[in-house]
């Protein structure tokens, strides 16, 4: 007579075991129309997964995240199952969900084409509209072999050889089609209504290029047409807001092969930077940082004592000169630690706030490099904090006031907080890393935030706060990041002469706001589609002439907005003033003045705003208008 126990706390008695589709069943018919699947003692099954003894038992349906993974991964095998009708000879390899979607690498003898991708898809939903039940059973591991070699399956069977002799394997099967998989997936074909096939790449078996290349079918899928027609429009939009295209269109920067990985910054794009690391620069001083700069490139054995050359080596460029071996560096932790300890500390000192805007180097992966969002040379608004281990709550709360206030400034105020803990592969022992983790806890706590927790995502030398806003598409970015390190002090000999006159080691905090402001400008260009606010635009304003006879006025004006610190730029061209007008507003400058001869003789401005007419005003009274614009957005807090 198992007892079932609900989310809610409610009790179910039955008098023998009984499915996970039948509990449903028994708190309503619409709950066990909408069963998915169940989750049974923490463990996700299939709706017809039979539960003999007392257990927690969660109804999962498309209203959760797991029940969209699960018809992601049945619309994977949907499309398999599509494939194997309309192309018999193909091969099915492996096949899983991914973020927003799923994949599957099939062999086959020729390209897939897109009209193929449009037949797959008019069958998937054929298919689906049918209503097949899928079925799960399972095998011993040698049976499944025969199974999948007696249909053909050569890369299925390879896979199950590489599993151990005792294993008894899960299949699901769906009318003709069947296929090795762990489960669970949705209880029939019907229940998979929003999908949608979107590419086809090149995949190696089993990711190794010295096998055969293989064809990926890409896919979405969504709990329904509404979610799949909201990412369809995420996905267009997010094209119109590449920030690629955008610096081209807004001649801010370039990329080319002779520097791959490294950014050829445009006047306007050194702009935007130089705005974002002056205001970034008045914030930390205000907060107590003290600003330095380490070097480049420094010896490998300061590289070996900070454990970054046993952990990091791979990602880190090397040099030689004078048979000494030098690294680029990746980071600039070691470099701070450099200077910390050369002074004798008192306590006194301590939070000691070291901050660097540092230009830092990784030897990414060539096919992982995408624009401004991964780089191979790059600067992070970078800081170390030198600190007591009773300092460390009201820090990591001070950052995070600094960092939110922050985000508010550059028009974000999504921002989800999550707590990486300790991989792996990490220095320390578990005593430190406990002490780590518990501290960034408290912190946390302390500060009224809720956080999610996030097993071996930690820096190899301590745990870290890292912080994801969200953009105007809906897409989460992590940025900001405070990670606490008792490690490195340790390796690097730092530490502080204490109230009763010994020696302590200090705790040192790593922190970013910005993280790579590379990778931020990239992220504010697809954010703002180009059309940065006012106190951003490289190009605040630009004055044109309606004729020449103006020319001499537009300039006067914009020499004027230049000396009350206004960004402006003067068009004269004897172009007609509708063309400029279009050509600025692709730019996408926040205003435009236009000057004619009413605006001339008056000593006045007629000032646009996104195409509409804000009126006649002086240049004083225009200038105060940016600056008020500007103050606004800045005294958030």
């Amino acid at each position: 007579m198992p007892q079932i126990t609900l989310p809610d706390g409610s009790i179910r008695q039955f008098e023998q075991a009984v499915t996970v589709f039948e509990v449903a069943q028994s708190i309503g018919t619409g709950l066990a129309r909408a069963a998915l699947a169940g989750r049974v003692d923490g463990k996700l099954v299939d709706t017809t997964y039979l539960i003999e003894n007392n257990a927690n038992l969660a109804i999962i349906t498309d209203k959760d995240a797991d029940g969209v993974e699960i018809i992601r991964h049945s619309t994977a095998h949907l499309m398999a199952y599509a494939v194997q009708e309309l192309f018999p000879d193909a091969q099915v390899t492996i096949g899983p969900a991914i973020e927003d979607g799923f994949y599957y690498d099939f062999a086959y003898k020729r390209p897939f084409t897109p009209d193929d991708l449009a037949a797959i898809e008019k069958k998937m939903t054929e298919l689906a509209k049918a209503d097949i039940a899928i079925e799960r059973f399972e095998l011993s591991r040698n049976d499944a072999i025969k199974f999948f070699l007696d249909l053909g399956e050569k890369y299925k069977a390879e896979i199950i050889e590489s599993i151990p002799e005792n294993e008894v394997l899960s299949l699901y099967r769906e009318g003709k089609f069947t296929d090795l998989c762990r489960g669970p997936h949705v209880p029939s074909t019907g229940k998979l209504k929003a999908f949608k096939l979107m590419k086809v790449a090149g995949a190696y078996w089993r990711g190794d290029s010295n096998n055969e290349m293989l064809q990926r079918i890409y896919g979405t899928a969504w709990a329904n047409k509404d979610d799949l027609k909201a990412y369809l429009f995420r996905l267009e939009e997010a094209e119109k807001r590449d920030h690629r295209k955008l610096g081209k269109q807004l001649d801010l920067f370039h990329l080319q092969d002779e520097a791959p990985g490294m950014v050829f910054w445009h006047p306007d794009g050194w702009t935007l930077w130089q705005i974002i690391e002056q205001h970034m620069r008045k914030e930390l001083n205000a907060a107590g940082y003290k600003e330095v700069k380490t070097p480049t490139i420094m010896d490998r054995t300061l590289w070996e004592k900070s454990g970054h050359w046993e952990n990091y080596q791979e990602n880190m460029f090397t040099t030689q000169s004078e048979k000494r071996d030098y690294a680029v560096k990746p980071m600039n932790c070691p470099g701070h630690v450099q200077i910390f300890n050369k002074a004798l500390r008192s306590y006194r000192e301590l939070p000691l706030r070291l901050a660097e805007f540092g230009s830092c180097h990784r030897n990414e992966p060539s096919g992982a490099l995408h624009g401004l969002m991964r780089v191979r040379g790059f600067v992070q608004d970078d800081a170390h904090i030198f600190c007591t281990e009773d300092q460390i709550d009201s820090e990591a709360q001070a950052f995070n006031r600094l960092v939110m206030k922050i985000y508010k400034q550059f028009g974000f105020t999504d921002v989800a907080i999550k707590l990486s803990l300790r991989p792996d592969k990490r220095a320390g022992s578990d005593d430190i890393w406990d002490k780590a983790e518990n501290g960034l806890r408290s912190a946390l706590k302390a500060c009224g935030v809720e956080w999610e927790e996030l097993p071996n995502e930690g820096a190899f030398y301590g745990p870290k706060v890292e912080y994801h806003i969200k953009d105007a598409l809906g897409r989460s970015w992590q940025c900001g990041t405070i990670q606490l390190d008792f490690v490195l002090p340790e390796r690097l000999d730092a530490e502080y002469v204490t109230e009763d006159n010994g020696r302590a080691r200090p705790v040192m905090l790593h922190r970013a706001i910005l993280g790579s402001l590379e990778r931020f400008i990239g992220i504010l260009i697809e954010n703002h589609a180009g059309a940065f606010p006012v106190w951003l635009a490289p190009v605040q304003v630009v004055v044109m002439s309606i004729s020449e006879h103006q020319a001499d006025y537009c300039v006067a004006v914009v020499e004027e907005l230049k000396k009350l610190g206004v960004r402006a730029i003067a068009d004269i061209r004897s172009e007609k003033i509708g063309y400029k007008i279009r050509e600025h507003s692709t730019r996408k400058v926040p205003y435009q003045i236009i000057v004619g001869d009413k605006e001339k003789e008056q000593t006045k401005i007629a000032v646009r705003q996104k195409g509409e007419d804000l009126g006649q005003m002086s240049v004083a009274e225009f200038a105060k208008r940016i600056a008020d614009e500007t103050a606004a957005v800045l005294a958030v807090e």
